[in-house]
C-alpha cells in the first residue's frame, strides 16, 4: 500500500506558519520604520511587501516567493526644523500607512493562528486514533 503525502495537513499547515511568520516580520519592519526619514542614502524608508506562491502544482502549501519594495510615492510633511527638510521645509516620509499595516498584521496573525489550530486538531485526531487502537 502506498501512502500519498502530496497534501499532508502537517506540511500544508507548517508551510502556512512559515509564510505568515515571514509576513509578520515584514509588517513589523514597516511599522518600526514608519518614521525613518533617512536609511543612510538620504531617502526615507520604503515600505516592503511580501508575495506568496504555491509550493508546487498540487495542493502542497505555500511559501514566500519574494519580498519587494512598494514603489508608491513618499509622503511629504511640512517640518522646517527637521535636519532632513528640503529648502522649502518639507520632509519626505516613508510610504508606510500604520493603520493599514496594523490591519495587515491582524490578517497575518489570524492566518498564523488558523494554521496552528490545524496542527492542534490534527494532533488530537492522531491521539484519538491511537486511543481507539489500544
Amino acid at each position: 500500500m502506498e501512502v500519498n503525502n502530496t497534501f499532508s495537513p502537517i506540511d500544508i499547515a507548517t508551510s502556512g506558519l512559515r509564510a505568515q511568520s515571514k509576513q509578520i516580520e515584514v509588517i513589523s519592519s514597516n511599522v518600526a520604520n514608519a518614521r525613518t526619514t533617512d536609511v543612510g542614502n538620504g531617502m526615507p524608508y520604503r515600505r516592503l511587501d511580501a508575495a506568496f506562491k504555491a509550493e508546487d502544482d498540487e495542493i502542497g502549501g505555500v511559501s514566500l516567493d519574494k519580498i519587494f519594495p512598494d514603489m508608491s510615492d513618499f509622503y511629504r510633511i511640512f517640518d522646517p526644523g527637521n535636519p532632513n527638510a528640503d529648502e522649502k521645509g518639507y520632509v519626505l516620509m516613508p510610504n508606510v500607512n500604520v493603520p493599514i499595516e496594523m490591519m495587515n498584521l491582524t490578517v497575518a496573525t489570524r492566518a498564523y493562528q488558523a494554521n496552528a489550530a490545524i496542527l492542534k486538531r490534527y494532533q488530537q485526531m492522531v491521539e484519538t486514533t491511537l486511543e481507539l487502537l489500544k
